[in-house]
């Protein structure tokens, strides 16, 4: 028989959670459909570089893609480049499709150590830990779309961190924690 305390969750259902928090994220705007392809445009807003490619269709993500748009989120300081967690790119997608956007600006994708210690260093605002350095984060804007209006939608799709940046015009996501800062809306 399961455990009831209110303080110690059963062994069971721990594992059976943790179980769950490891399933592929499943957003009501990430899955395709038969033969669809999910697509995502960018512009990297430090080198000027675009992509617009199909990230995912009915089996998965596709690789090549995926290969692409990790290049694109590089540390452009470095030359650095990392594996961005492919979640990210759902929660791209559901942002888009929601808000009605086509193309995100990257300000800031993956950050290697010393980009971050740098940034630490010369600004505020920057985690010691950074999610940007594990590849799970990313800055965007979605041009056609009022950042505010992208921090709204990201923050009602409860898929991870959400920080808004009003004075630089930008929505920090990132794959971990569900919470959000930043100023909230009027």
């Amino acid at each position: 028989m399961f455990s009831r305390s209110r303080h110690h969750p059963a062994p069971q259902r721990r594992l059976f959670l943790k179980g769950l928090a490891s399933l592929p994220l499943a957003l009501p705007f990430a899955s395709a459909q038969a033969g669809d392809m999910l697509h995502l445009s960018f512009r990297h807003t430090h080198t000027d570089e675009r992509l617009s490619t199909a990230f995912r269709n009915r089996r998965g993500y596709i690789e090549p893609a995926i290969k692409r748009m990790n290049w694109l989120f590089r540390d452009f300081r470095t030359g650095k480049v990392a594996h961005m967690d492919p979640r990210l790119y759902d929660i791209l997608h559901a942002l888009s499709v929601s808000c009605g956007g086509e193309t995100f600006e990257i300000i800031s994708g993956y950050r290697s150590p010393k980009t971050n210690a740098m940034l630490r260093k010369t600004g505020g605002g920057v985690a010691k830990r950074s999610l940007h350095m594990d590849g799970k984060a990313i800055d965007i804007r979605l041009v056609g779309c009022d950042t505010a209006r992208v921090r709204d939608a990201a923050i009602a799709l409860g898929a991870g961190g959400v920080g808004y940046y009003p004075e630089s015009d930008f929505v920090h996501i990132d794959t971990g924690p569900v919470r959000h800062w930043g100023p909230k809306s009027a």
